[in-house]
């Protein structure tokens, strides 16, 4: 009994350090078939936590395993900062994520996004960075599929259900009023409005289209808070699982000490 939480841990240890190496094997991929900025952009934070799970797994490991208390105290150290870290950041991320939303526009099949209903912290890191945000976008040719629909009816665009990113980045506000000659493709009319500053940033060019639009931001940052979300509730699993994990940990390097003990004091 007093070896199984050892055992148990030394398990969960060797699972951990065979999953870092196709971490680490899939940030080179990468780092050699990075074509644009924000592939490369990837690479570097996989090859990372590839080396950290792989360091922390090797502590544990010899600690459990070997019996060798200091490994498995520096292992239970980061194991609870780890955990302090992710609880930290799951009630960030449900905070920062708690406005905002698409707006229903009637008789159409996609939303219309405002950035002033998101977060202001979010806000805030998009503008910084938008650049490099919108290189990747373009990059991503997420307009390119409207571009190749070919759809000559505007009665049938407007039934289109698009994601936030196409609604905000490929087509102009609905407020504009502009008139309809392809999915991306708008020409400003006796009726259109400029009421919406983002009516002035559109463009017919497939390389500027509303890239620079603060709908397109928005656009972006209704698919971080909708990922942000579904990482927030995978955290809360892996948080019970690394707190299981701390807990068996716990009592290995209680057993250590113990043997340890048996050992100076036959």
């Amino acid at each position: 009994m007093l070896r199984l939480s050892n055992n148990l841990v030394g398990i969960v240890n060797i699972i951990t350090f065979i999953i870092s190496i196709p971490i680490i094997g899939g940030g080179i991929w990468l780092s050699k078939q990075a074509n644009t900025e924000c592939e490369r952009f990837l690479e570097k934070p996989i090859i990372a936590l590839g080396i950290f799970v792989m360091l922390i797994s090797l502590a544990g490991l010899i600690g459990s395993c070997c019996r060798v208390s200091c490994f498995l105290w520096i292992y239970l150290v980061i194991m609870f900062l780890l955990i302090i870290l992710i609880f930290c950041f799951t009630i960030f991320a449900f905070v920062v994520t708690n406005k905002g939303a698409g707006q229903v526009l009637s008789g159409r099949g996609y939303k219309e996004y405002r950035l002033g209903d998101y977060s202001n912290w979010l806000q805030k890191r998009v503008n910084n960075h938008w650049g490099k945000i919108e290189s990747c976008l373009q990059d991503s040719k997420i307009c390119k599929t409207l571009m190749d629909d070919g759809d000559n009816k505007v009665e049938d665009f407007y039934k289109k259900h698009l994601s936030a990113l196409q609604s905000g980045c490929c087509k102009p506000s609905n407020d504009c009023n502009f008139t309809y000659v392809s999915a991306t493709n708008w020409t400003k009319s006796s009726t259109s409005s400029f009421t919406n500053p983002d009516c002035n940033l559109w463009s017919n060019d497939p390389n500027v289209l509303c890239y620079t639009c603060e709908s397109c931001k928005a656009g972006l940052l209704d698919n971080i808070k909708s990922d942000w979300k579904r990482v927030a509730i995978l955290n809360i699993i892996f948080l019970v699982f690394l707190i299981l994990v701390y807990s068996v940990g716990c009592c290995a390097f209680r057993n250590n000490r113990r043997h340890d003990s048996y050992k100076r004091y036959p």
